[in-house]
């Protein structure tokens, strides 16, 4: 048989097109001009009304403090960054042709902005933020990578006060009250309560008052964010990602009843000034946090039908369960 002359295309077929690396560098271009617009709205464009004249992205930076509520805000750019980074391979590999589907959102997303500009309401701004970014990872890159983005990017919701939640403080206080009221009489405690007061019975410590803190608004912030993250992490379905999603809200409230009857226990059987202050300061990193996340590690569990680093350990002995099973 003849043997056919090679051609360049035949030997070298990867070499890259004519032209293709300075189109690649083109549209490397466009994708950081756009950025650079939208930096410029959310980071210069003055908003109106209650955001003082400051741009959006900085006047959500000035409402992250103990008023609100909000400290944890600070900590959600940085957890947004790390989950991002931490899917950055698969977001290379599943980068594929973009889709039109992505433009009604990001467009929805400007629209908000320019709400928020002539209402004077910078949260429809930031609100818009997530919708923008990712609605554009959907018209430039596609599905796949557009769906590793969104929990990411619509993380930052959790950094947004909302006056209807914090209005909830009030009611997250008196809830406090009456549970760490059961609580203390569980252990033998009589207690008064007046509003958010708890008064000893026996007069043997002063009043405490359940203030906005204590009562459990921050505590739940920080279960939300945590249970949020766990759950996105965890490689179950959508479904068990939604119950350990909304089991914070529960333990939440289980964990500072359990931290706040602590306090009333020694202040009562111990030292109450050792408990009104040094304890009560403390008690949420040493009490609060180790027993919320093991009550989130036991939902989880539950969910998983066993610990969730033995996941694969199941998955092989049911394999060779299935495998040795007489066939019909």
């Amino acid at each position: 048989m003849e043997e056919k002359p090679s051609t360049p295309e035949a030997s070298h077929p990867a070499a890259p097109l004519h032209g293709q690396g300075s189109a690649s560098n083109g549209l490397i271009a466009i994708y950081l001009a756009c950025a650079a617009v939208v930096g410029y709205f959310f980071f210069f464009v003055p908003a109106s009304g209650s955001a003082g004249g400051m741009a959006s992205l900085p006047w959500l930076k000035t409402t992250w403090n103990t008023e609100n509520d909000y400290e944890h805000g600070f900590l959600v750019p940085i957890i947004m960054v790390g989950l991002i980074a931490s899917q950055w391979k698969n977001l290379r590999a599943f980068a594929g042709p973009g889709t039109l589907w992505g433009l009604p959102l990001a467009i929805f997303g400007c629209l908000l902005f320019v709400a928020a500009y002539r209402t004077g309401q910078p949260r429809l701004a930031v609100g818009g933020l997530p919708m923008i970014l990712w609605g554009s990872s959907l018209f430039l890159w596609g599905w796949k990578t557009s769906r590793l983005l969104f929990f990411p990017l619509f993380f930052l919701y959790l950094a947004i006060p909302v006056p209807e939640f914090q209005q909830a403080t009030t009611r997250l206080q008196i809830l406090s009250t009456r549970l760490a009221q059961w609580g203390s009489e569980l252990c033998g405690i009589q207690t008064d309560v007046s509003g958010t007061q708890i008064f000893s019975a026996g007069d043997k410590w002063s009043p405490l008052e359940i203030d906005k803190g204590c009562g459990g608004i921050r505590s739940l912030m920080a279960l939300i964010m945590i249970s949020s993250v766990w759950a996105y992490i965890a490689p179950i379905p959508l479904w068990k990602k939604a119950i350990l999603c909304l089991a914070a809200f529960p333990l939440a409230i289980i964990g500072n009843m359990l931290r706040l009857t602590s306090i009333f226990v020694i202040a009562e059987y111990g030292n109450a000034d050792f408990a009104a202050n040094t304890w009560h300061d403390w008690s949420g990193l040493l009490l609060f946090y180790p027993l919320s996340l093991a009550l989130l590690l036991g939902v989880h569990s539950l969910l998983e039908g066993g610990l969730p680093w033995q996941r694969q350990k199941r998955i092989e002995v049911r394999k060779i369960v299935g495998k040795s099973a007489p066939t019909p």
